[in-house]
């Protein structure tokens, strides 16, 4: 079963936007610049985690392909002997 790209990227960029934004307020930057490198990382890790959650789902989809065939290949040879 594929994972939701989109409710996973979404997740992952929102703790990210807090996280950079918490870190900009402690490291004493003015709430501006907090917000527009929170922004800015929000963006990127948005990108970031849809490409590596597609690319997780194109593996665990060729690995159920795989186990799918090895499992007809098996049930053929048992029935052919």
């Amino acid at each position: 079963m594929p994972l939701h790209v989109r409710a996973i990227a979404t997740n992952i960029a929102v703790v990210c936007f807090f996280a950079i934004g918490i870190i900009g307020w402690i490291s004493g930057l003015s709430p501006f610049i907090c917000c527009k490198r929170a922004l800015i990382a929000t963006v990127v890790t948005y990108v970031i985690a849809t490409c590596a959650v597609r690319a997780i789902n194109a593996i665990l989809l060729n690995a159920m392909i795989e186990s799918k065939m090895n499992q007809r290949k098996e049930g053929a040879s048992d029935s052919g002997d």
